[in-house]
């Protein structure tokens, strides 16, 4: 049977656009390195990849399984690097009286943890207006240490909003390997960068501030792994050219203020220690958590469920039951909780139309707070 020439004509164009397409998505890929700022010896070492992805096409053709999977595996590589910030950063806030107000406005009590951490900004801000970057860098690194629920990371918080530089935090909670730092050689299938080089990409800033959360609960089998890849980072003399396997390209980490939290420095390597600078974290006395849970937590957690002033009040002699629902806990997060679930029920209770209004006192708390 002879073949039909429509069939055929139609073949020949599929055949054409798909060449087509496969010479824009190579010209696009060239477009991005052009465009992009990088580093000059970056961008040649782009540039050659596409020159040998397009002679790969040639020679084995479009439809081929090698060249589909070089292209998509260099296309993944060169979308990582240009949305890199190698010359991008945020204008810092150089003001100490504005980083009080914050420091007040975001955190009950600790005047001495916020003398300092002010301390703290007084030197990073002296030294970005005099341009001594060199100082800047080798500025200890805080670690806050504390139990759960006593503001370590609401404090690293703080001190982003303080500078005006965007937030990222890695999470050491259970992490098993140190390539989730420093990321997995292309080489092997599915590699990709590792948290560092993704929390800037997605910061934008090559002067963000990085919290490495929970540095002591890192799995016993990988923590002189990863103690390894910390030295590098919090060591001024080494993160200028920070290596991450997945981009095969030195990065300057100088300028990320890092951050760091514990609950304990007992897993935390000497090496990394010394790198530190401890701040302890205090328990909330009974009274400074009556403050903050009446004038701070309630108010914005009320707002955020969606109730009104006058809906919901709590009588004011209830306070040091609800902060003691199951004894002395020294943090805010249970706290939070609690509060959130006094709000919970009664918005159940206002929409289920049982009531307009609702005072919790002592002839209804068991309702709200039944472990009691």
């Amino acid at each position: 049977m002879d073949n039909n020439p429509a069939d055929s004509s139609s073949n020949q164009d599929i055949q054409i656009q798909l060449k087509k397409d496969s010479n824009d998505q190579i010209r696009r890929l060239g477009e991005k390195i052009e465009k992009g700022f990088l580093p000059e010896d970056l961008k040649q070492d782009l540039t050659a990849r596409i020159q040998r992805l397009a002679l790969l096409r040639s020679s084995s053709g479009f439809f081929s399984s090698t060249y589909i999977l070089e292209y998509e595996s260099t296309a993944s590589y060169v979308n990582r690097v240009v949305s890199l910030p190698w010359d991008n950063k945020s204008q810092d806030t150089l003001d100490l009286n504005t980083a009080q107000k914050i420091l007040d406005t975001n955190h009950y009590g600790m005047k001495q943890i916020k003398d300092r951490i002010l301390e703290y900004l007084a030197l990073v801000i002296l030294n970005l207006k005099q341009g001594e970057k060199s100082q800047i860098v080798k500025a200890p690194i805080l670690c806050f240490v504390g139990l759960p629920g006593t503001g370590k990371t609401t404090f690293a918080m703080s001190i982003a909003e303080v500078l005006g530089r965007k937030f990222e935090r890695i999470p050491f909670g259970g992490m098993g390997d140190a390539r989730a730092l420093r990321g997995q050689s292309r080489a092997f299938p599915d590699a990709e960068p590792g948290y560092i080089i993704k929390k800037l990409a997605r910061a934008q800033t090559k002067n963000c501030v990085i919290l490495l959360d929970e540095l002591d609960r890192v799995t016993s089998d990988a923590r002189s792994d990863i103690m390894g890849v910390l030295v590098e980072l919090l060591d001024p003399e080494q993160n200028k050219s920070f290596t991450d396997h997945y981009i095969d390209f030195p990065f300057d980490l100088s300028e990320v203020l890092f951050v760091a939290t514990a609950n304990n420095t007992t897993n935390i390597s000497n090496a990394v220690l010394d790198r530190l600078e401890i701040i302890q974290m205090p328990s909330y006395s009974d009274e400074e958590k009556t403050v903050i849970a009446r004038d701070y937590l309630f108010p914005k957690i009320r707002e955020q469920t969606g109730l009104l002033e006058n809906q919901l009040t709590i009588d004011p002699s209830l306070w040091p039951s609800i902060i003691r629902p199951l004894g002395f806990d020294s943090g805010i997060r249970s706290l939070n909780r609690t509060i959130d679930g006094i709000c919970r029920k009664s918005a159940r209770i206002i929409v289920e139309g049982r009531a307009q209004s609702i005072t919790v006192d002592n002839s209804n708390i068991k309702e709200f707070l039944p472990q009691i």
